[in-house]
């Protein structure tokens, strides 16, 4: 009881406040089995943000008591993770760990765009930073677009000014104003007539050039447009064919980024299992796979892969479309993956628990198994009783005699068909 009044009182703080206070709030269900797990995690995210002394207030709201509320911000599934600023939420998408949760805390509850006023200050954010932006020049119709992709990508990185004097020597820049994005120990210029709207581009280049990759970094690369080239491998199996072919997609990766990074996204992932369930197949490890998990296509080898100029190879014929692509989106794939869904669904249940299936599934063909055989004994069993019944009065009907035919019947057994005097017997009597 004294629990509910805490969340009543903080639930009105924060209904009469949040436009005055930034908070970070987790959206759940009592009844949702991510929302269990994610809680420990966020009581740890409340306390070392309380620590260091954040200004953003950790809270956490029953969606399903508090409806009207999670609808006002969008709400739609559970757990939902939003940081509340002035009129703004933003959805935190990333990995649900306690360090992930509260960079994303940090990020966006600080300033837009961040100035870099010294070579100091740059030299501390490269270090602290794998990937960020930094927009460098004056007032410009760039630097408006600058602000609005930061507004809507803030959620995902991080977003920096700085003038020209600020930046490291190494860097070249053909015109000013100027947007760069600095990752891979390297930097690459935004340029608008080859990479097109400054949102899309900032999109496509928020990620390492290599990343480990796992089902929800594949996932948000999709967003990405790019070809995700991953070596699939296992991380635990220490021969020489599975280290090669993920050295192979590094080399390929750090040697060759000015030629691909625009179109293509390397890594490696450990284990098959999230690929198999995305292909619908079953692949061989240590192998190579090409995605395009925008249309959900995807490039298998049709060749060994030796050397980084073998995959090389590989890559320029899948753009060049020699590479025939496997899967998509078409309407026979969507068949295929309704049944794939429904196949694995009913193994996973027999796995985990052989009981549990035969009772979800055991009992539903039971149930209708025996309607089945009720509905057949039924109709079997009507058919010869009316049968039966037409039959009995058929035969009562031409059996029984009335009464006159009885009076007639001569006792031989030939029945007699009775006359019907006509007119002229009539007239015939009376003449007479």
């Amino acid at each position: 009881m004294q629990s509910e009044i805490v969340f009543l009182c903080l639930f009105f703080r924060f209904k009469d406040n949040r436009k005055d206070d930034i908070w970070l709030v987790d959206f759940y269900a009592p009844w949702c089995g991510h929302c269990k797990k994610l809680e420990p995690i966020w009581n740890e995210v409340g306390l070392e943000m309380k620590s260091i002394g954040s200004p953003v207030k950790v809270g956490k709201m029953d969606a399903t008591s508090y409806s009207s509320i999670a609808s006002e911000f969008g709400v739609r599934g559970y757990p939902t993770i939003k940081l509340l600023k002035g009129d703004l939420a933003y959805n935190y998408r990333g990995p649900r760990t306690k360090d992930d949760i509260i960079e994303f805390a940090h990020r966006v509850s600080g300033a837009l765009i961040r100035p870099l006023p010294s070579q100091q200050m740059f030299e501390h954010v490269q270090k602290r930073h794998r990937v960020f932006f930094v927009y460098i020049g004056g007032e410009s119709p760039l630097k408006e677009k600058y602000i609005d992709a930061a507004s809507e990508l803030i959620v995902y990185t991080y977003f920096f000014s700085a003038s020209e004097e600020v930046v490291p020597e190494y860097v070249t820049l053909k015109e000013m104003p100027a947007v760069l994005v600095f990752k891979d120990e390297t930097y690459f210029v935004y340029d608008e007539y080859e990479d097109g709207d400054l949102s899309s581009w900032i999109n496509r280049e928020r990620f390492q050039n290599y990343l480990t990759v796992d089902g929800f970094l594949l996932y948000e690369l999709g967003d990405t447009g790019k070809l995700v080239a991953i070596a699939v491998i296992d991380e635990k199996n220490t021969s020489i064919e599975h280290t090669r072919l993920k050295s192979v997609i590094q080399e390929v990766a750090r040697d060759y980024r000015d030629q691909f990074h625009r179109d293509f996204q390397f890594g490696h992932m450990d284990g098959n299992d999230y690929i198999n369930t995305l292909l619908m197949d079953e692949l061989k490890v240590p192998t190579v796979v090409v995605l395009n998990t925008s249309n959900q296509q995807y490039f298998l080898l049709d060749r060994q892969i030796k050397n980084a100029e073998d995959m090389v190879q590989f890559i320029n014929n899948i753009l060049d479309g020699t590479v025939e692509a496997q899967g998509g989106d078409s309407i026979l794939q969507r068949l295929k993956r309704i049944v794939f869904d429904a196949k694995s669904t009913v193994v996973s249940i027999f796995k985990s628990s052989p009981l549990m299936g035969c009772f979800l599934f055991g009992l539903p063909l039971g149930v209708i198994s025996i309607m089945c055989y009720g509905i057949y004994t039924a109709d079997t069993d009507g058919g010869y009783i009316e049968e039966r019944y037409e039959v009995s009065k058929s035969e009562i009907e031409s059996q029984e005699p009335t009464e006159e035919s009885k009076e007639q019947e001569p006792r031989s057994g030939v029945t007699l068909v009775p006359t019907v005097q006509g007119p002229k017997d009539v007239l015939e009597k009376k003449k007479d």
